[in-house]
């Protein structure tokens, strides 16, 4: 589903305030950041311009800015809502876009060297909100032979991040991202990842989650599920043995009020898992609705 972004109060959409208050919970890898702009295609690197950036940029963090939702770390592009938005990218920024991009970014970068391959409103953002980057788009085109040229030998000081670092890193952020502060617990160091298009996580022989890539986020398994509900999050307290697949709000006695609807939850009694799913309501619609479906359970404990 498309989210319209067409213009400056789009900053303020629900979902651009949950993802800019998500993106601070993740942190950059490695030494460096390249900072790159946004582009019409989503995701980004289905579009010409990122093509050319990722031949260069890949080996080290990449993060994009954007208008409304502010940044997009390159690992987390293919997650909705960041893979799905429309806007114009005329390159001209308002003072309000400015502000509220930056302030993300700065939180974002932290101590990182920052190589920032921008022009433009993407340029001015850095300017105000980086107290030191190297801008390696002298021309104002970052896909020039040029500005391209500057960008790869600016990288090159850099040591490269390792593929399975690079992986691990990319899908703790998802992790993160989908379930709070205690998220990357989800994804052992020591995981096997399989699949070329949907990733399907395993761990000691079990399959943990599968990482729908459609949408880019998590669908638990009950092992993924025993792990997340250690964290605190996503969790639906009920008080009855569960023998459905359907979890109605009258049998929720307590919800994590942060869940809203399509999140992933966990389903407890008595603190045990008893099953997973894919919430329906909002975790206060939950505990307060009378009649519906609160949770349609994927997984049970039988």
């Amino acid at each position: 589903m498309k989210v319209l972004c067409s213009s400056e109060e789009s900053l303020y959409r629900p979902e651009a305030i949950r993802w800019r208050n998500r993106m601070g919970l993740l942190n950059p890898i490695g030494d460096a950041v390249v900072i790159l702009p946004c582009s019409m295609r989503k995701p980004y690197s289905n579009s010409k311009s990122h093509q050319v950036f990722m031949k260069v940029s890949k080996r080290i963090q990449e993060v994009i800015l954007t208008s409304p939702f502010g940044i997009c770390p390159r690992e987390m592009e293919k997650t909705y809502p960041i893979q799905s938005y429309d806007v114009s990218t005329t390159g001209e920024w308002s003072k309000e876009e400015i502000k509220v991009v930056g302030e993300v970014l700065r939180d974002y970068i932290g101590d990182k060297e920052v190589l920032a391959h921008v022009a433009g409103g993407y340029r001015q953002v850095c300017e105000e909100y980086l107290n030191d980057c190297t801008f390696t788009c002298d021309d104002g085109r970052p896909i020039s032979y040029e500005s391209m040229q500057n960008l790869k030998d600016n990288i090159k000081k850099y040591k490269k991040i390792p593929a399975r670092a690079k992986l691990i890193n990319g899908l703790r952020s998802l992790a993160i991202y989908q379930f709070g502060p205690g998220g990357e617990s989800l994804i052992p160091h020591d995981c096997h990842v399989k699949g070329r298009y949907h990733k399907r996580i395993f761990h000691e022989g079990e399959q943990i989650a599968a990482l729908l890539m459609d949408n880019g986020v998590y669908s638990l398994s009950l092992k993924g599920g025993q792990i997340l509900s250690q964290i605190g999050s996503k969790w639906v307290n009920i008080e009855f043995d569960l023998k459905t697949n359907t979890l109605f709000a009258p049998g929720v006695q307590e919800a994590d009020p942060n869940i809203i609807p399509k999140d992933e939850v966990v389903i407890l009694n008595q603190g045990n898992l008893v099953g997973v799913g894919k919430a329906i309501l909002s975790g206060e619609e939950m505990v307060k609705a009378s009649n519906g479906v609160a949770v349609r359970v994927r997984h049970r404990v039988k």
